[in-house]
């Protein structure tokens, strides 16, 4: 089966893995999309003393030991467990268990921010604090970023695999399902794993928080009194393989991959370029052949800042004209996951397509008139989607968006 817009094999979701401060597991996070839950809290991943406001979207206590099987626990930062986790998670809702993959052609693509930030946070404390000679090796060994990948194909077994993190910030998640779609597409690879993890950390709380950006209570996607992000945390991983391969196997598939489309302006370290955002949504519906009346729904980066959400409002509105489709921002009940983001935010886009109901904006009190949207206020809507739109904008103009489609079973 040919996509007619590629020349290559057809792309479909046949799992998905979710760790987020709304649920875990799919069907967690999807019963959480639609009650429009809050993942909102005290931060607990860090001392948060000497800031004015601490709220986060983390994950709590989570339990790594449930789903990494075969690696040392101690051996992992928190951002590696979350990928291997939700890794795992999404090979086993694809009903692919590791013998199925060892030995097959594939590939493990992970978007990250802060890689092992969190625990870099922990070593620089204690250099401060004692000197270097102090510091753990142990937690020294587990930073570089490269685990968050190397570490899903060593816990899976995976023996014939790329592994590639990509640090493209708050657009990784969607970075490494285009990259994803593309070696399936080409007939690379037999099936990819990817997403996106983040874990908490200080650090970029206090990026945040000294750019005025860091929220007191609430995110606020859309409405004319937002004041800014919530820091969270999480994974999101899916497994890609071609439409051929997942019907031979009888499997679930939970959408297609239509296409996507990437760019980077270099325009600004965090304000995104409104010409830029437009032309990537561009990209996006021209590889996947589909035109902008098409489209049901937009998952919108919608940071819930003053810059990014009439900024990216206008570009939709400039590829979408006078009536965009509804715009809903996930960043209001997940917080913004960082390089996790755009990978949660495409498996919302699957659950909505699946499950027929596009998730609110919640904590939305009134719509910024500049934005002139509809963002689906504070309660989910029953639809019949058939496409949708996945937007993430990363820092220093690196965006990338994705488009998922209902697949539809042939006469």
């Amino acid at each position: 089966m040919v996509s007619s817009v590629t020349g290559g094999r057809r792309v479909v979701v046949t799992g998905l893995g979710v760790l987020s401060s709304i649920g875990t597991g799919v069907r967690e996070f999807a019963e959480g999309l639609r009650a429009g839950r809050s993942g909102a809290g005290p931060i607990t991943a860090f001392d948060t003393t000497g800031f004015d406001h601490s709220t986060g979207c983390g994950l709590g206590e989570f339990d790594a030991a449930a789903w990494i099987r075969a690696l040392p626990l101690d051996g992992l930062g928190p951002a590696s467990r979350f990928a291997v986790s939700a890794a795992r998670m999404a090979v086993d809702d694809a009903g692919l268990g590791p013998a199925a993959l060892a030995g097959r052609a594939g590939l493990v693509s992970v978007g990250t921010t802060d890689g092992e930030s969190h625990d870099l946070d922990g070593l620089v404390a204690t250099e401060l604090a004692q000197g270097s000679s102090a510091m753990d090796p142990a937690v020294a060994s587990r930073l570089r970023a490269g685990r968050l990948s190397a570490a899903v194909a060593l816990e899976l077994g995976l023996s014939d695999v790329e592994a590639v993190t990509i640090p493209t910030a708050c657009a990784a998640g969607n970075y490494a399902i285009g990259y994803g779609c593309d070696a399936i597409r080409s007939g690379d690879v037999d099936f990819a794993l990817c997403g996106g993890a983040d874990a908490m950390c200080r650090k970029t709380f206090a990026g945040f928080y000294r750019l005025g950006t860091i929220a007191p209570d609430r995110c606020r996607p859309f409405d004319v009194d937002r004041l800014g992000i919530l820091t969270g945390e999480g994974a999101g991983m899916l497994v890609l393989e071609s439409l051929d391969s997942a019907l031979a196997r009888g499997a679930r598939i939970h959408a297609e991959v239509l296409g996507y489309g990437l760019n980077c302006d270099a325009y600004h370290q965090v304000a995104p370029d409104q010409a830029s955002v437009a032309r990537v949504m561009a990209l996006a519906l021209e590889d996947a052949g589909v035109k902008p009346c098409e489209v049901d729904l937009i998952s919108a980066h919608g940071t819930g800042t003053r810059a990014n959400d009439v900024t990216e409002a206008e570009a939709i509105r400039e590829i979408y004209g006078e009536r965009p489709p509804p715009t809903v921002s996930v960043k209001s009940m997940l917080g913004h996951t960082m390089g996790a983001a755009s990978a949660l935010a495409a498996i919302a886009c699957a659950v909505a397509i699946t499950h027929r109901f596009i998730p609110p904006t919640i904590n939305h009190d009134r719509t910024d008139p500049e934005c002139r949207i509809d963002c689906v206020p504070n309660h989910a809507v029953e639809a019949d989607l058939r496409i949708v739109q996945n937007n993430g904008l990363g820092f220093g103009g690196n965006n990338a968006v994705t488009v998922l489609g209902r697949y539809e079973v042939a006469a």
